[in-house]
């Protein structure tokens, strides 16, 4: 029979006192370790609160670059309230007593890496399971906060409560070095489009971008090119939701804008032998990028996200369109007007943005309200079902072109992209040359140096 103290051991959530006392001992016999470690563990993946504290003074010591030793760390302990008289000094030998050896502390950082994940597999298990017994959400609910715990800790981004802002602060170090580092003048994913990147800084993780339109002026055709772009030339896959189109027909219009060939040439099959030369070619350049596609018509956010977190290395996400999509929460509930729903598709779209941690392009129509104005260029009072939207979206994106109002317009093919909203940078309009027979959209030729 299991003794009382047997059964308090069991309930107790995984930890290894050896690794914990072997990495902040490495850490003071070794100052040099410091950054490596700093690096790799957090304050919470020690599980003992007295080996928390000291490794949180290290920690703010290692911000203000200041030197780390056994009489320093004693010092800052003292000044930030975690010194206990009698007891800190001798536990701090004992650590760097109880350490075998400093070339080591790797191996001591992922045993405390893999005792922390095995904490938040059980801290999430109980979780789910009081949900259950409490009886407060239904079964899918349950399995999508199950879906998305799991997710969060396997991307490493398990919820830690209240961050410090010197564990910010590094990481922000971090990116600042990767842009610096790096030969593209955009911080974001290219969308093909050099002026357009110049203005919005490409498309950024966490972001939500909407691209909003009138029927017909090309909002499928953009999202096509800058799922192309980014499926050919990033290095990540790309996902791309169409609730309105097959995924034959969008085959169709990425091999149309690929190899050149009118897209109407493609529909009816008449084709010449070159036709088909570049069709193998467009072919064959497809099927080496990494693009997915989905056309299940009735799916909501939720599916979108739990499909998505099983894409590894996803670049990019794009929906096509918002005003298809059915309510977040899955069913309509018949109280609900239109405009809540969508209202509540905007705000899961944008929180599945910074979950998921990658651009999510969303198509959008727009309503009618510019057909009885003179100027008929979108503005932000157009989105249908507005409010929410304008809220959630880091940047709105409307698509123009006169050509489709005035068929006498001296460019009929001058489209404009307005950023009619911007957190990253300025708002303003870019022109695009727009291609029909292709369904394409391109840079305007400009006489400058840099091209």
């Amino acid at each position: 029979m299991p003794t009382e103290t047997d059964e308090l051991l069991l309930r107790q959530m995984p930890h290894n006192m050896d690794a914990e006392h072997a990495v902040l001992g490495s850490m003071l016999i070794d100052p040099r370790c410091v950054p490596e470690v700093i690096e790799k563990l957090h304050p919470e993946d020690f599980y003992l609160r007295q080996n928390r504290e000291i490794y949180e003074t290290i920690y703010s010591m290692f911000n203000y670059s200041l030197t780390i030793d056994p009489v320093t760390v004693l010092e800052h302990m003292r000044q930030n309230g975690f010194y206990v008289e009698g007891q800190s000094r001798e536990y701090m030998f004992q650590l760097m007593d109880a350490t075998p050896t400093a070339a080591n502390v790797g191996d001591y950082i992922g045993i405390l890496q893999d005792t922390t994940l095995l904490r938040r597999v059980a801290e999430t298990a109980g979780d789910l399971l009081a949900m259950v017994q409490r009886g407060t959400g239904t079964g899918q609910d349950i399995l999508e906060a199950a879906e998305q715990r799991i997710y969060a800790i396997r991307q490493g981004r398990a919820s830690r409560g209240l961050v410090p802002i010197s564990e910010v602060i590094i990481d922000v170090y971090s990116r600042l070095e990767e842009l610096s580092a790096s030969e593209s003048s955009i911080p974001g994913l290219s969308t093909g489009l050099r002026d357009l990147d110049r203005a919005i800084s490409g498309l950024n993780n966490s972001d939500l971008i909407l691209l909003a339109a009138r029927p017909g002026m090309g909002k499928t055709s953009m999202a096509l090119n800058i799922l192309l772009e980014v499926g050919k030339r990033s290095g990540r896959k790309v996902a791309f939701f169409s609730l309105e189109m097959s995924r034959e027909q969008l085959a169709l219009r990425l091999i149309s804008s690929e190899c050149f060939i009118d897209n109407k040439k493609l529909v009816t099959g008449k084709l010449s032998d070159d036709d088909w030369e570049s069709i193998a070619a467009a072919a064959d350049s497809l099927n080496r990028s990494t693009i997915l596609i989905d056309d299940d018509s009735s799916v909501t956010v939720a599916d979108i996200s739990a499909k998505c977190r099983r894409v590894e290395n996803l670049g990019l996400v794009v929906i096509d369109y918002l005003q298809l999509m059915q309510s977040a929460g899955g069913k309509t509930r018949s109280s609900d007007n239109r405009q809540q729903i969508v209202s509540d598709i905007s705000r899961s779209l944008k929180i599945m943005a910074k979950e998921l941690n990658v651009p999510v392009l969303c198509l959008s129509q727009l309503s009618r309200a510019n057909e009885s104005r003179q100027d008929k260029r979108p503005m932000l009072s157009d989105l249908r079902e507005s409010g929410a939207i304008e809220q959630d979206a880091d940047i709105v994106l409307f698509l123009y072109r006169n050509g489709y109002y005035d068929r006498e317009a001296e460019n009929p093919n001058l489209a404009e992209c307005i950023i009619a909203k911007n957190r990253h940078g300025e708002i303003g309009t870019v022109e695009l040359q727009w291609t029909p027979e292709f369904t394409t959209f391109t840079d305007m030729e400009r006489r400058r140096e840099e091209y």
